[in-house]
């Protein structure tokens, strides 16, 4: 069953393919009525689904006039993976952020879908038969080993 989070989600997404430009203004209100959910819910939605690691700008104004303004950005690959590599990884990463960078990377079509399964695989919890601690290190060590092959490819 689909959740009103995706269902919102995917509006989005749809609306920006839309756009020459990739940017839509929005009116969380509006948006809220339109879906029959608290407004609540369109700011979890912006705020974990449209975030800077996943290519996506968001500035808002408020007020009356106010209104929310979602961009995605232009990222080249190697500018992109390099940001995954720099800023988003780390040390340690769990395996619901390591899964989410996949799935972006499926999104803008930098893997397939098969590839991203099969990284999604290599850096599940079951696949890393180390103590709790060092999950999370191994994960950042064999993600970024295979952000760097996709940087060289």
């Amino acid at each position: 069953m689909t959740s009103i989070s995706d269902i919102i989600e995917q509006f989005i997404k749809d609306m920006l393919k839309d756009t020459p430009d990739g940017t839509v203004d929005l009116r969380r209100n509006e948006m809220a009525d339109f879906f029959k959910c608290a407004p609540s819910q369109i700011n979890y939605v912006l705020s974990t689904r449209f975030t800077l690691d996943r290519g996506y700008y968001i500035e808002s104004r408020r007020g009356g006039g106010g209104y929310i303004r979602i961009r995605r950005l232009n990222i080249d690959k190697d500018d992109y993976i390099v940001h995954l590599l720099n800023n988003r990884i780390g040390k340690s990463i769990g395996e619901p952020q390591g899964h989410a960078i996949i799935d972006d990377m499926v999104e803008q079509k930098l893997i397939t879908q098969r590839e991203g399964e099969i990284m999604k695989a290599a850096i599940s919890d079951d696949a890393l038969a180390v103590p709790l601690a060092g999950k999370g290190m191994f994960r950042a060590r064999i993600l970024g080993a295979m952000l760097k092959r996709i940087l060289a490819l």
